[in-house]
């Protein structure tokens, strides 16, 4: 706002002096005029106070990115499913879950298959050649590894397990649910009989 007076008082006080010597000479005074004009575009130069503007812009941006670290990664439970099953058909129903899992594009390595009463035919046939070369296919992590919930604390972490409730006591397969809750990194799958397996779960798995 001050800039729009001086601007014409700077025009008066250079038509004064320069008309009263030669007021006849009227044309030649128009040629010093512009002389005073290139000062004008020096003013807008100078405005500094535009400056403390940039900042106020900053600031807004900066507290935008503040709430995106909000996304903190927090480890959720497992999904556990139900699959009912007799004692005797457990077994059978947890070789069809392994089936479903493979169909739909799960690697054999990313499931776990953990019986609380008889052993898997695969880990009776596999554990024939000694313990070394049984869990030496475990750390291998290549295929499905079927072991018994006597021995399962030492199988590591896996994507999916599957746990057949085919027998053992109310203790074991207590205890087999609460290892398999833990080793199961996204998905835990149960078959047995519904009222037992609630009855476990129930209780804290």
């Amino acid at each position: 706002m001050p800039l729009i007076p001086e601007e014409p008082q700077i025009h008066e006080s250079a038509q004064g002096p320069r008309a009263t010597p030669a007021s006849g000479r009227t044309a030649p005074t128009p040629r010093p005029v512009p002389g005073p004009r290139p000062a004008a575009p020096s003013r807008p130069g100078r405005p500094g106070p535009v400056r403390p503007t940039p900042p106020v812009q900053r600031t807004p941006r900066e507290v935008a990115p503040k709430p995106a670290p909000s996304g903190a990664a927090a480890a959720a439970a497992p999904q556990i499913q139900l699959i009912p099953a007799s004692v005797e058909g457990a077994l059978d129903a947890a070789e069809e879950a392994v089936d479903l899992l493979l169909d739909s594009g799960r690697a054999p390595g990313d499931v776990l298959v953990i019986t609380t009463g008889e052993q898997h035919p695969w880990a009776t046939h596999e554990l024939s050649f000694g313990e070394t070369s049984y869990w030496a296919q475990h750390d291998a992590g290549d295929d499905v590894f079927y072991t018994d919930a006597t021995v399962a604390a030492r199988a590591a972490s896996r994507p999916v397990v599957v746990v057949a409730v085919n027998g053992g006591s109310e203790a074991a397969a207590a205890s087999a649910l609460s290892l398999a809750h833990s080793r199961a990194g996204a998905l835990l799958i149960v078959c047995g009989d519904p009222q037992r397996i609630n009855s476990v779960l129930g209780a804290g798995v």
